[in-house]
């Protein structure tokens, strides 16, 4: 069978790599903290990012670049959008010419502002893909039914990988717009920061379907300014991981949001979890692109400025809702 190699072996990672060795997949798990990879290997078990969960023998963990990508023909990209670089740097010697590179992380790089593909192709001269949608992996790894989209250029490529991914629990569609799908995946990350706030606000359901439907509208209108289709944020990797991580406390964001809105301090609340809340870095990336395209996107911008400015969240609430009236559809 092809060998795998996952790069990153946080939660999301070692899910992955779970799943594709229950296929028989060889698969390579790097581990970027050397005693963990050791921890693992001794004990077939990734107790910080995914307690509980023997691994199956066919998953090779190694702290090793070179190693972990020694003969593979896939490599997955599981590293947090704002570490990719820094790791694809040292890695891209050793990804061999014929390998397909799938990005699953979800954020938009801070001060580049390029979505982690467009980090990838600066570095990789190897075709990339994306995989996105509403799949918490506490979730995948217990089976659970789950739908995702996997975004590529080329369709021939896509309908492989599609056929590499999916399991009777794990579906997964095909695309053509990368852009739309990594925007939307990155972007419900801020939308769930919000959503935190408003519910630790207890601001009731009203707000949060609000929240939910307004965001999407952000979304897609800095979306399509930047060039994705529109309806790439109707489907599974927009509304669905959107409505996923603004309801629930298994997302990373909505939780910082919960935090914040009970009068944490950001500092506080990110030095109490080794897991990355992608929002955070994302927030200031959505904001600064709202501004280079000119997209209005009022809560990505008090998400901004609560996170980067210190701003109370009730008077953020405010001001959203005092905001000039308008009509709901425009330009």
């Amino acid at each position: 069978m092809s060998y795998v190699a996952v790069i990153g072996a946080g939660s999301w990672g070692t899910t992955l790599a779970h799943l594709l060795a229950e296929k028989q997949y060889d698969v390579s798990l790097w581990v970027y903290e050397s005693e963990l990879a050791e921890e693992i290997r001794r004990t077939r078990v990734n107790s910080v990012y995914l307690p509980g969960v023997e691994l199956p023998d066919n998953i090779r963990v190694t702290s090793s670049v070179e190693d972990a990508l020694t003969r593979s023909r896939y490599v997955i990209n599981a590293v947090p959008a704002q570490y990719t670089r820094m790791v694809f740097k040292d890695l891209a010697p050793y990804v061999a010419r014929e390998s397909v590179v799938i990005s699953v992380a979800k954020g938009i790089e801070r001060g580049t502002l390029c979505t982690v593909s467009s980090v990838l192709k600066q570095l990789v001269h190897n075709p990339i893909a994306v995989l996105s949608g509403p799949s918490f992996a506490k979730e995948v790894i217990k089976k659970l039914p789950t739908a995702v989209t996997l975004a590529t250029d080329d369709i021939h490529i896509g309908v492989h990988l599609q056929e590499i991914f999916n399991v009777s629990y794990f579906r997964v569609y095909t695309h053509d717009d990368i852009l739309g799908v990594e925007l939307g995946g990155a972007l419900k990350n801020v939308m769930a920061i919000a959503s935190g706030i408003a519910d630790s606000l207890e601001l009731g359901n009203n707000a949060r379907a609000s929240l939910i439907t307004r965001g999407l509208i952000e979304m897609t209108r800095l979306g399509v300014a930047m060039g994705a289709k529109e309806r790439t944020f109707t489907g599974l990797s927009g509304i669905g991981d959107l409505v996923l991580t603004c309801s629930s406390p298994l997302s990373r964001n909505y939780s910082v949001g919960v935090s914040l809105g009970q009068g944490m301090k950001l500092r506080d609340i990110l030095t109490k979890t080794r897991s990355v809340a992608e929002g955070v870095a994302t927030a200031e990336s959505a904001f600064a692109l709202s501004q280079k395209y000119g997209v209005e996107m009022p809560i990505v911008e008090q998400v901004y400025r609560v996170l980067y400015e210190d701003k109370d969240p009730s008077l953020a609430v405010r001001d959203l809702m005092e905001r000039s009236l308008k009509s709901e559809f425009y330009g």
